[in-house]
């Protein structure tokens, strides 16, 4: 790996082009190294995950709106279309990017990686695989193109933070699923190096997205981050330019959205020649709720076993959790937001509350992906009355082991007390979640599939299920032409298109 150092420039400096990071960035997508045998496998344990939460989707109303928006538009006239989960219908590529990675993020439950900002890196599959099924690519390139999109995002998340200037982590998305479909395409370095910029600079928002009332927007900005990544790579193929330097300007992103005209970054990048492995750093999720929350999920399901008086709030008289300041601030009560201990807040409120999510785990000794935020549950007296009496706090301690770069140490968990009504204390921590790498239960091919047909049990037929799972392990042998076969049939009856909203389209 090599660390770039990338700061601002005033225009009478004259970054030499080969200098910037969108440049360095394509030239790590054009350069066509082999990918190691256990990349491919995470390659195809995340293809088989994103499935399990998209097909869980199908008939979310955000799902619903984006599947019926895709719809409304034909195959373009550059290939074949690309297909839409759970339906036979298939759409242009950049329409099948935004349906399917809507469907991907709505439930908050696929992949995540953590450092100096947050992602979820598997949202690059969507757009990925939407232009690899167009354009007729083989598993071979798909795998090429999802390992660069991996690459490219997680290394701009170890070294770029975004959200506290309150820009959206979808910023670091665009740019790495435009590399990853540089890479899938054989593009050359020039035209990713378009296609990078166009994507970061149509792709930064703000974080109200995630503050407050969290609304239905959270699932679809990484969508439209994978769609405008489309977009740009189509118009850098046909010569149109970017804005340049788009990171470095004196009036780019760095200078005038994150740290200022004197920032300076160390960007870690692949040097020529060396395999793309970033995919092995990221974690995928066990429970449907923000990743900072599964670990606290797993120890609130060990209290609950070891000790059920914990459970009732006639038995207790506060839960304080010391966690990292990202926990703290971003889905703890540092965030002072009131909607965090509402009980008819939305879903994608509560799953962005530490004190909801360790009330609910703590009682019911188990998490699920619907049942734990249905509006009864929020609404039930004695967990209204245990959830406003949990509050976090930070600790320097685990703010340095989350941002810690060893990752034997780096940590998303913390330390709780629960101080009973009859004076005891009960203490306990978790460092990272049980289905982390180094976690009590690290999760393997075996249970990305039973994941997977966990969530698609009852919308999808056992045949199907079979079917999908044989095609996703067979990834590297896929021809060209065939990764048709890495879409999901919902039984009959289960998507029903005369049921989607009216719009525009």
């Amino acid at each position: 790996m090599i660390n770039h150092k990338v700061r601002v420039y005033r225009s009478d400096e004259q970054l030499p082009r080969e200098e910037q990071l969108a440049h360095k960035i394509a030239t790590v997508a054009a350069d066509q190294v082999a990918v190691d045998a256990e990349v491919t496998d995470m390659v195809i344990n995340r293809i088989i995950d994103n499935a399990s939460v998209a097909i869980a989707s199908l008939n979310r109303a955000p799902i619903v709106s984006a599947r019926a928006q895709a719809l409304a538009f034909a195959p373009t006239s550059g290939g074949k279309g690309a297909a839409v989960f759970g339906v036979e219908d298939r759409t242009s590529p950049e329409w099948a990017a935004w349906a399917n990675g809507v469907a991907v993020r709505e439930l908050d439950y696929h992949d995540t990686f953590l450092a100096a900002d947050y992602s979820h890196p598997g949202d690059n599959i969507p757009p990925i695989l939407a232009v690899a099924q167009h354009t007729g690519a083989s598993g071979a390139d798909l795998i090429r193109g999802i390992a660069t999109g991996y690459e490219i995002q997680v290394n701009l998340v170890k070294a770029i933070c975004l959200h506290k200037h309150k820009i959206d982590h979808v910023a670091h998305l665009g740019p790495s699923a435009a590399a990853g479909l540089g890479t899938l395409l054989g593009l050359d370095v020039e035209t990713i190096f378009q296609a990078v910029g166009q994507a970061l600079h149509t792709t930064t928002a703000t974080r109200q997205s995630r503050k407050g009332e969290i609304s239905t927007w959270k699932a679809h900005a990484p969508a439209f981050a994978g769609k405008m990544a489309v977009e740009a790579v189509d118009r850098a193929m046909r010569g149109q330019t970017s804005p340049t330097p788009i990171y470095e300007g004196e009036d780019g992103v760095i200078a005038w959205m994150l740290d200022g005209p004197d920032a300076a970054y160390e960007v870690p990048l692949p040097e020529a020649g060396e395999a793309k492995r970033a995919i092995l750093d990221t974690y995928t999720k066990e429970h449907s709720a923000e990743y900072q929350a599964q670990a606290w999920i797993d120890l609130a399901r060990k209290i609950h076993r070891e000790h059920p008086e914990a459970t009732d709030p006639a038995n207790v008289r506060s839960v304080k959790i010391s966690t990292s300041h990202h926990t703290h601030y971003v889905i703890g009560s540092g965030a002072n937001d009131p909607q965090k201990y509402d009980p008819t807040a939305s879903r994608e409120t509560l799953d962005h509350s530490i004190p909801y999510i360790f009330t609910v785990a703590l009682q019911d000794g188990a998490w699920h992906h619907v049942d734990s935020y249905a509006p009864e549950r929020a609404a039930r007296p004695d967990t209204v009355a245990l959830w406003q009496k949990v509050t976090t706090v930070e600790d320097p301690e685990w703010t340095r082991r989350y941002h810690s770069l060893d990752i034997s140490e780096k940590a998303f968990g913390g330390h709780v007390e629960i101080e009973l009504a009859d004076g005891r204390v009960l203490r306990d921590e978790i460092a990272v979640a049980d289905a982390h790498p180094l976690g009590a239960r690290p999760f393997a091919r075996a249970d990305y599939i039973n994941k997977f047909r966990t969530l698609a049990a009852g919308l999808v037929t056992e045949e199907e299920m079979d079917r999908f799972i044989a095609a996703a392990e067979r990834l590297p042998e896929l021809g060209a032409g065939e990764l048709d076969q890495l879409n999901i049939m919902a039984a009959p009856g289960v998507v029903d298109p005369a049921a989607a909203p009216k719009g525009l389209f």
